[in-house]
């Protein structure tokens, strides 16, 4: 997050907010102790004290990128031109989810129809959180957390598989960039109705 946004939000940058952090001794603070002093010396709201302190613990070294509590995770979004109904479909679908993602051994192990889904990745431990989210227009939102990542390699290189093929691969209309993965599924979507253009 760009130090304008963070000034916009809680009045100070990152530059200064560490600066604070350091003189409080928040090196040698826990995680949640860093939170409560936000919280309780700084006035600081419940989203933003988690913000800051994850992005202070990844600056001064205490905390790998992608580091959460319960291990590491990277995500990921994309907004498509499809309804979200199709979206969804194009994920829990293990025939149309083939189509664009080849990968196998993939648990689904809840859905919620057109609202999310948790999956077991094909290693068999890390795990993936969807979110499904209409954005109006006939557009919708896919909002991909992988987590339970052994470590920071391993975040990097999942990380690098949901943006490689998402990322400037291929420039779409209005000078969008929509990557070859996401193109395919926006395909698989669209596949019931081939009417339907971007």
């Amino acid at each position: 997050m760009s130090d304008a946004a963070v000034k916009e939000k809680t009045g100070k940058t990152w530059k200064e907010w560490f600066a604070i952090l350091d003189k409080a001794g928040a090196r040698k603070l826990s995680h949640q102790e860093i939170v409560k002093y936000l919280h309780t010396k700084q006035g600081v709201g419940p989203w933003w004290q988690q913000m800051m302190t994850v992005t202070y613990e990844e600056a001064r070294g205490l905390r790998e990128r992608y580091q959460k509590p319960a291990g590491y995770q990277i995500s990921v979004s994309r907004t498509v031109k499809v309804p979200v109904a199709k979206l969804y479909k194009a994920f829990a679908g293990e025939k149309a989810r083939k189509a664009w993602l080849a990968e196998n051994g993939l648990v689904v192990r809840t859905a919620r129809t057109g609202k999310s889904m948790r999956v077991t990745w094909s290693d068999g431990k890390s795990s993936l959180e969807i979110a499904f989210l209409p954005k109006g227009d006939g557009k919708s939102q896919v909002v991909v957390q992988h987590s339970k990542l052994a470590d920071a390699k391993a975040s990097a290189k999942m990380k690098k598989f949901w943006d490689k093929h998402s990322i400037g691969c291929a420039k779409r209309s209005r000078n969008e960039k929509f990557g070859v993965r996401w193109q395919a599924l926006r395909d698989t979507a669209l596949d019931t109705n081939q009417n339907e253009r971007l």
